[in-house]
């Protein structure tokens, strides 16, 4: 019985981790985070990212709704330069069965199968979220986050919010 209630749990952890997107943050020690109020878009670097124009606008629409909830506001003379960089790849999964063993049917009877292979093709994506202070030109803070894409226009949004909600979490970093 209680291997029964373990197969969900364990199902349920490998489902979400499928689902989630995985972050990590790195910064600058020395940057004095609570003087920064303000920020805009570095848009030669935006410019660059290979992605459609429409991702790059959901991207930067979710970085304003989550610096909204932060006390940030958008400015001509920003504190903080926002810059962002993506990465796509493919995700193989191989999944092998042997099919073969002894068992009993109308009969006793051994039996020998056929096994197989599966493969499972995933894209991965990596959204980088870099914060350079206005004044120094310096990088202060670089949020990563890696998880699946989605083709499905529906999902999108959603997908995207999750991975800059997720990123933009660890700002501002909490020094110990």
């Amino acid at each position: 019985m209680k291997k029964l209630k373990f197969i969900p749990v364990l199902l349920l952890f490998v489902l979400a981790s499928c689902n989630s997107v995985r972050v990590n943050a790195d910064y600058d020690k020395k940057a004095n985070f609570a003087s920064y109020k303000t920020y805009a878009y570095l848009k030669s670097a935006v410019d660059k990212v290979e992605i459609s124009d429409l991702d790059k606008k959901r991207i930067l629409h979710s970085i304003d709704d989550a610096l909204a909830t932060k006390g940030f506001t958008k400015s001509e003379t920003p504190d903080l330069l926002i810059s962002i960089f993506t990465k796509e790849n493919q995700r193989v999964d191989i999944y092998n069965n042997a099919g073969f063993g002894w068992g009993f049917g109308w009969g006793w009877s051994p039996y020998m199968g056929m096994g197989y292979s599966s493969t499972y093709v995933t894209p991965e994506g990596t959204l980088y979220i870099d914060l350079v202070d206005a004044k120094t030109k310096e990088l202060v803070w670089q949020g990563e986050g890696s998880g699946y894409l989605t083709k499905d226009t529906e999902q999108k949004d959603a997908r995207i919010k999750e991975f800059v909600d997720r990123i933009l979490s660890q700002y501002p970093p909490v020094k110990k």
